[in-house]
């Protein structure tokens, strides 16, 4: 099976996913511990704005249930996408494990990584995303100013937009998967638990755009967020991978 076949079947563009996980953004302070080639970054918890662990190439990170707990699954440098693996950091624990949000966990779960096992480097955005459900409408922030605002069409009854807290993980070529999905495609670390009858896209969650202009300000997706080609085309250049979603009802 090629790539283009797995990335359509595990790509449901349902968008943001559900899960009760803080939505707010902290702020602390970073330092670097050490001087040699096992070099770790110590967080005091509460963690900078929009923090984002990147995944070294080559390096795999253990994802952790809990700090010190069996090992959930290992992440390469790459997402089953072919995209560089960008994990926003949710929250910290003891200035060394790292919160994290990612699809193979599941909505409402966190994946906690080990900062003193080194293989990934860290950066930070000032932007934030937010999609409010009631009002159907999507908002980008930085440094908790809102800089643009735009409608959107959301999840239909049944296969509703789930809420919570996550991270862009991809961003794609809509065409190359299709015409349906407008220009571009970012794609969530969320799955959409509620697929409609008969869905056989996958269940990933993603921010895309439509053939439908009518769709903005509407409840008529599988539980993606459709979006303007125009914004979309601001989100690839101005959001980098591992920014923060929050999906409010």
């Amino acid at each position: 099976m090629g790539r283009r076949s797995l990335t359509l079947s595990t790509l449901v563009l349902a968008f943001i996913g559900a899960c009760a996980l803080p939505a707010s953004t902290a702020f602390g302070r970073i330092a670097m511990n050490g001087g040699g080639t096992n070099d770790w970054m110590r967080v005091d918890t509460p963690p900078p704005a929009n923090l984002i662990a990147s995944v070294r190439p080559g390096s795999v990170v253990e994802l952790r249930g809990r700090p010190f707990g069996r090992v959930l699954e290992r992440l390469g440098s790459t997402t089953p996408f072919g995209s560089p693996r960008a994990l926003g950091i949710v929250t910290t624990r003891r200035g060394r494990w790292l919160a994290v949000t990612d699809p193979t966990l599941g909505n409402g779960r966190l994946g906690w990584i080990d900062a003193r096992a080194g293989g990934v480097h860290y950066s930070r955005t000032r932007l934030e995303l937010e999609v409010d459900l009631s009002s159907r409408t999507l908002v980008v922030r930085r440094d908790g100013t809102t800089v643009r605002r735009f409608s959107v069409g959301v999840g239909r009854p049944g296969s509703p937009t789930p809420t919570g807290r996550f991270a862009v993980t991809d961003k794609l070529d809509g065409p190359a998967y299709s015409a349906y999905y407008g220009c571009c495609i970012l794609a969530l670390s969320a799955t959409q638990p509620n697929l409609p009858a008969g869905w056989t896209g996958g269940n990933r969650i993603a921010i895309h755009g439509t053939l439908s202009p009518g769709d903005f300000g509407r409840a008529v997706s599988a539980g993606c967020v459709h979006a303007p080609d125009a914004e979309l085309r601001y989100l690839m250049r101005t959001v980098p991978l591992g920014t923060p979603v929050v999906i409010r009802a």
